[in-house]
Protein backbone atom coordinates (compact mmCIF):
# COMPACT_ATOMS: atom_id res chain seq x y z
CA UNK A 1 0.00 0.00 0.00
CA UNK A 2 1.09 3.56 -0.74
CA UNK A 3 1.04 6.57 1.16
CA UNK A 4 -0.49 9.54 0.29
CA UNK A 5 2.45 11.43 -0.51
CA UNK A 6 3.35 8.37 -2.85
CA UNK A 7 -0.21 8.59 -4.30
CA UNK A 8 -0.12 12.32 -4.86
CA UNK A 9 3.16 11.72 -6.57
CA UNK A 10 1.94 8.78 -8.67
CA UNK A 11 -1.15 10.67 -9.75
CA UNK A 12 0.81 13.91 -10.81
CA UNK A 13 3.02 11.99 -12.65
CA UNK A 14 -0.28 10.57 -14.48
CA UNK A 15 -1.18 13.51 -15.11
CA UNK A 16 2.16 15.05 -16.67
CA UNK A 17 2.26 11.73 -19.03
CA UNK A 18 -1.28 12.86 -20.42
CA UNK A 19 -0.01 15.95 -21.10
CA UNK A 20 3.24 14.46 -23.35
CA UNK A 21 1.48 12.09 -24.59
CA UNK A 22 -1.35 14.76 -26.08
CA UNK A 23 2.28 17.32 -27.03
CA UNK A 24 3.37 18.31 -30.42
CA UNK A 25 5.97 15.60 -29.85
CA UNK A 26 3.92 12.70 -28.06
CA UNK A 27 2.05 10.52 -29.63
CA UNK A 28 0.29 10.52 -32.72
CA UNK A 29 -2.78 8.30 -31.68
CA UNK A 30 -3.55 10.16 -28.49
CA UNK A 31 -2.88 13.61 -29.90
CA UNK A 32 -5.86 12.67 -32.61
CA UNK A 33 -8.43 11.63 -29.64
CA UNK A 34 -11.09 13.70 -28.69
CA UNK A 35 -14.54 13.33 -26.28
CA UNK A 36 -16.49 11.60 -28.82
CA UNK A 37 -13.55 9.07 -30.01
CA UNK A 38 -12.63 8.41 -26.23
CA UNK A 39 -16.41 7.29 -25.43
CA UNK A 40 -16.31 3.61 -26.67
CA UNK A 41 -13.24 2.98 -24.46
CA UNK A 42 -14.71 4.87 -21.43
CA UNK A 43 -17.57 2.01 -21.96
CA UNK A 44 -15.08 -0.65 -22.43
CA UNK A 45 -13.05 -0.09 -19.36
CA UNK A 46 -15.73 -0.09 -17.60
CA UNK A 47 -17.21 -3.46 -18.83
CA UNK A 48 -13.40 -5.02 -18.70
CA UNK A 49 -13.50 -3.90 -14.50
CA UNK A 50 -17.12 -5.29 -14.09
CA UNK A 51 -15.30 -8.90 -15.76
CA UNK A 52 -12.67 -8.50 -12.93
CA UNK A 53 -14.99 -8.44 -10.35
CA UNK A 54 -17.42 -10.62 -11.22
CA UNK A 55 -13.72 -13.16 -11.41
CA UNK A 56 -13.60 -11.85 -7.99
CA UNK A 57 -9.52 -11.53 -9.60
CA UNK A 58 -8.04 -8.43 -7.13
CA UNK A 59 -4.85 -8.22 -9.23
CA UNK A 60 -7.44 -7.43 -12.09
CA UNK A 61 -9.91 -5.49 -10.38
CA UNK A 62 -6.60 -2.87 -9.64
CA UNK A 63 -5.45 -3.58 -13.32
CA UNK A 64 -8.58 -2.29 -14.67
CA UNK A 65 -9.29 0.33 -12.55
CA UNK A 66 -6.37 2.39 -13.56
CA UNK A 67 -7.16 1.74 -17.01
CA UNK A 68 -10.29 3.16 -16.05
CA UNK A 69 -8.92 6.07 -14.25
CA UNK A 70 -6.74 7.18 -17.15
CA UNK A 71 -10.31 8.07 -18.81
CA UNK A 72 -10.93 10.90 -16.54
CA UNK A 73 -7.52 12.30 -17.20
CA UNK A 74 -7.01 11.87 -20.74
CA UNK A 75 -10.64 13.49 -21.05
CA UNK A 76 -9.68 16.67 -18.65
CA UNK A 77 -6.44 16.31 -20.33
CA UNK A 78 -8.26 17.59 -23.72
CA UNK A 79 -10.51 20.02 -21.86
CA UNK A 80 -7.35 22.03 -20.35
CA UNK A 81 -5.87 22.45 -24.01
CA UNK A 82 -9.19 23.93 -24.90
CA UNK A 83 -8.79 26.14 -21.91
CA UNK A 84 -12.33 24.90 -20.67
CA UNK A 85 -11.13 22.53 -17.44
CA UNK A 86 -9.00 20.51 -15.59
CA UNK A 87 -8.71 17.90 -14.10
CA UNK A 88 -8.60 19.92 -10.96
CA UNK A 89 -11.58 21.47 -11.34
CA UNK A 90 -13.11 17.74 -12.13
CA UNK A 91 -11.47 17.26 -8.56
CA UNK A 92 -13.02 20.16 -6.41
CA UNK A 93 -16.29 19.64 -8.09
CA UNK A 94 -16.51 16.22 -6.62
CA UNK A 95 -15.24 16.91 -3.14
CA UNK A 96 -17.56 20.29 -3.17
CA UNK A 97 -20.71 17.62 -4.06
CA UNK A 98 -19.68 14.98 -1.51
CA UNK A 99 -19.64 17.30 1.12
CA UNK A 100 -22.77 19.12 -0.03
CA UNK A 101 -24.92 16.00 -0.66
CA UNK A 102 -23.87 14.17 2.82
CA UNK A 103 -24.56 16.64 5.56
CA UNK A 104 -25.17 13.73 7.89
CA UNK A 105 -21.55 13.13 8.03
CA UNK A 106 -20.02 16.87 7.28
CA UNK A 107 -22.86 18.65 8.98
CA UNK A 108 -25.07 18.42 11.44
CA UNK A 109 -27.66 16.27 10.17
CA UNK A 110 -28.67 12.85 11.07
CA UNK A 111 -29.58 9.61 9.17
CA UNK A 112 -29.50 6.21 10.24
CA UNK A 113 -30.58 4.07 7.03
CA UNK A 114 -29.55 4.15 3.31
CA UNK A 115 -33.54 5.44 2.52
CA UNK A 116 -32.45 8.02 5.29
CA UNK A 117 -29.70 9.20 3.07
CA UNK A 118 -31.36 8.54 -0.20
CA UNK A 119 -33.70 11.57 1.10
CA UNK A 120 -31.23 13.59 2.07
CA UNK A 121 -28.83 13.04 -1.07
CA UNK A 122 -32.04 14.36 -3.31
CA UNK A 123 -32.75 17.11 -1.45
CA UNK A 124 -29.37 18.45 -1.91
CA UNK A 125 -29.12 17.59 -5.45
CA UNK A 126 -32.16 19.71 -5.77
CA UNK A 127 -30.97 22.81 -4.48
CA UNK A 128 -27.73 22.29 -6.08
CA UNK A 129 -30.18 22.14 -10.11
CA UNK A 130 -32.05 25.01 -8.47
CA UNK A 131 -35.86 25.74 -8.63
CA UNK A 132 -36.16 28.21 -11.56
CA UNK A 133 -37.25 25.64 -13.86
CA UNK A 134 -39.42 22.34 -13.42
CA UNK A 135 -37.55 19.36 -14.63
CA UNK A 136 -39.50 15.98 -15.45
CA UNK A 137 -38.27 13.24 -13.13
CA UNK A 138 -36.75 11.30 -15.85
CA UNK A 139 -34.37 13.93 -16.72
CA UNK A 140 -31.63 12.48 -14.25
CA UNK A 141 -32.00 9.43 -16.48
CA UNK A 142 -28.75 8.95 -18.59
CA UNK A 143 -29.76 8.52 -22.26
CA UNK A 144 -26.54 6.41 -22.83
CA UNK A 145 -27.13 3.75 -20.25
CA UNK A 146 -27.75 0.02 -20.79
CA UNK A 147 -31.56 -0.23 -21.99
CA UNK A 148 -32.32 -2.51 -18.95
CA UNK A 149 -30.66 -0.28 -16.72
CA UNK A 150 -32.27 2.41 -18.61
CA UNK A 151 -35.91 0.78 -18.00
CA UNK A 152 -34.89 0.39 -14.18
CA UNK A 153 -33.70 3.90 -13.27
CA UNK A 154 -36.96 5.07 -15.47
CA UNK A 155 -39.32 3.24 -13.23
CA UNK A 156 -37.23 3.78 -10.11
CA UNK A 157 -37.95 7.67 -10.37
CA UNK A 158 -41.85 7.41 -11.23
CA UNK A 159 -41.99 5.48 -8.41
CA UNK A 160 -41.07 7.91 -6.00
CA UNK A 161 -44.35 9.80 -6.80
CA UNK A 162 -46.34 6.88 -6.78
CA UNK A 163 -46.48 6.24 -10.02
CA UNK A 164 -45.48 1.67 -9.47
CA UNK A 165 -47.59 -1.36 -9.20
CA UNK A 166 -46.56 -1.42 -5.30
CA UNK A 167 -45.98 -4.75 -5.45
CA UNK A 168 -44.52 -7.62 -7.83
CA UNK A 169 -47.29 -10.03 -8.32
CA UNK A 170 -49.15 -6.68 -9.63
CA UNK A 171 -46.01 -6.26 -12.29
CA UNK A 172 -45.57 -9.97 -13.28
CA UNK A 173 -48.96 -10.26 -14.30
CA UNK A 174 -48.39 -6.97 -16.44
CA UNK A 175 -45.17 -9.50 -17.59
CA UNK A 176 -48.08 -12.44 -18.83
CA UNK A 177 -50.27 -10.01 -20.51
CA UNK A 178 -47.44 -8.56 -22.58
CA UNK A 179 -46.12 -11.89 -23.00
CA UNK A 180 -49.89 -12.69 -24.45
CA UNK A 181 -49.78 -9.63 -26.83
CA UNK A 182 -46.39 -11.32 -28.03
CA UNK A 183 -48.12 -14.74 -28.89
CA UNK A 184 -50.22 -12.91 -30.99
CA UNK A 185 -47.72 -11.03 -33.23
CA UNK A 186 -46.78 -14.23 -34.37
CA UNK A 187 -49.46 -14.12 -36.89
CA UNK A 188 -47.58 -13.70 -40.06
CA UNK A 189 -49.95 -10.87 -41.26
CA UNK A 190 -48.34 -8.48 -38.56
CA UNK A 191 -45.34 -6.56 -38.94
CA UNK A 192 -41.62 -6.62 -37.67
CA UNK A 193 -42.54 -3.63 -35.95
CA UNK A 194 -45.26 -4.57 -34.32
CA UNK A 195 -43.47 -7.49 -33.35
CA UNK A 196 -40.18 -5.40 -31.84
CA UNK A 197 -42.77 -3.16 -30.44
CA UNK A 198 -44.60 -5.78 -27.63
CA UNK A 199 -41.14 -7.23 -27.11
CA UNK A 200 -39.58 -4.11 -26.02
CA UNK A 201 -42.79 -3.92 -23.96
CA UNK A 202 -42.59 -7.27 -22.62
CA UNK A 203 -38.76 -6.44 -21.58
CA UNK A 204 -40.01 -3.25 -19.56
CA UNK A 205 -42.47 -5.59 -17.72
CA UNK A 206 -39.84 -7.83 -16.74
CA UNK A 207 -37.42 -5.33 -15.32
CA UNK A 208 -40.53 -3.36 -13.71
CA UNK A 209 -40.67 -6.94 -11.65
CA UNK A 210 -37.19 -7.27 -11.17
CA UNK A 211 -36.82 -3.72 -9.88
CA UNK A 212 -39.80 -4.40 -7.74
CA UNK A 213 -37.95 -7.75 -6.19
CA UNK A 214 -35.13 -5.34 -5.64
CA UNK A 215 -32.96 -7.20 -8.53
CA UNK A 216 -30.82 -5.06 -10.64
CA UNK A 217 -31.98 -6.32 -13.89
CA UNK A 218 -29.12 -5.40 -15.69
CA UNK A 219 -27.21 -7.15 -13.68
CA UNK A 220 -29.05 -10.61 -13.43
CA UNK A 221 -29.27 -10.55 -17.33
CA UNK A 222 -25.35 -10.43 -17.20
CA UNK A 223 -25.15 -13.64 -14.83
CA UNK A 224 -27.54 -15.32 -16.46
CA UNK A 225 -25.71 -14.57 -19.78
CA UNK A 226 -22.37 -15.82 -17.97
CA UNK A 227 -24.09 -19.00 -17.22
CA UNK A 228 -25.16 -19.55 -20.30
CA UNK A 229 -21.72 -19.13 -21.56
CA UNK A 230 -19.93 -21.74 -19.32
CA UNK A 231 -23.08 -24.11 -20.19
CA UNK A 232 -22.45 -23.66 -23.51
CA UNK A 233 -18.84 -24.20 -23.22
CA UNK A 234 -18.75 -27.31 -21.44
CA UNK A 235 -21.52 -28.65 -24.26
CA UNK A 236 -18.72 -28.35 -26.19
CA UNK A 237 -16.41 -29.49 -24.57
CA UNK A 238 -18.20 -33.23 -24.04
CA UNK A 239 -19.23 -33.07 -27.81
CA UNK A 240 -15.59 -32.43 -28.68
CA UNK A 241 -14.82 -35.38 -25.88
CA UNK A 242 -16.97 -37.79 -27.89
CA UNK A 243 -15.89 -36.83 -31.01
CA UNK A 244 -18.62 -35.13 -31.97
CA UNK A 245 -18.91 -31.50 -34.15
CA UNK A 246 -22.01 -29.51 -32.80
CA UNK A 247 -23.28 -28.33 -36.40
CA UNK A 248 -23.56 -31.96 -37.39
CA UNK A 249 -25.80 -32.85 -34.12
CA UNK A 250 -29.28 -33.26 -33.67
CA UNK A 251 -30.92 -30.88 -31.19
CA UNK A 252 -32.41 -33.39 -29.33
CA UNK A 253 -28.74 -34.79 -28.95
CA UNK A 254 -27.40 -31.20 -28.08
CA UNK A 255 -29.84 -31.09 -25.58
CA UNK A 256 -28.57 -34.22 -23.91
CA UNK A 257 -25.68 -32.84 -23.56
CA UNK A 258 -27.20 -29.94 -22.23
CA UNK A 259 -29.13 -31.79 -19.46
CA UNK A 260 -25.88 -33.74 -18.78
CA UNK A 261 -23.96 -30.46 -18.15
CA UNK A 262 -27.05 -29.15 -15.36
CA UNK A 263 -26.65 -32.35 -13.69
CA UNK A 264 -23.56 -32.61 -12.87
CA UNK A 265 -23.59 -28.76 -11.68
CA UNK A 266 -26.46 -30.70 -9.58
CA UNK A 267 -29.64 -28.72 -10.91
CA UNK A 268 -31.29 -31.74 -12.61
CA UNK A 269 -32.73 -31.97 -16.01
CA UNK A 270 -34.61 -29.68 -18.37
CA UNK A 271 -34.50 -30.61 -21.83
CA UNK A 272 -35.66 -26.91 -22.74
CA UNK A 273 -31.94 -26.65 -22.30
CA UNK A 274 -31.78 -22.59 -22.25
Amino acid sequence: MNSRQQIAQSFLELIDIMARLRSDDGCPWDRKQTHESLKSFLFEEAHELFDEIDEADVEGICSELGDLILQPVFHAQIASEAGQFDIGDCIEGIVSKLRHRHPHVFGEENAATPDEVMKIWRRQKAKEEGEEEKKSLLDSVPQSLPALSQAQHMTKECSRVGFDWGEPAGALEKVFEELDELKETLDESLSQDARESEMGDLFFALVNVSRLLGIDAEEALRKANKKFEQRFRQVETLADEAGRDLSEMELQEMDELWDKVKIEEGQGSNSLKR
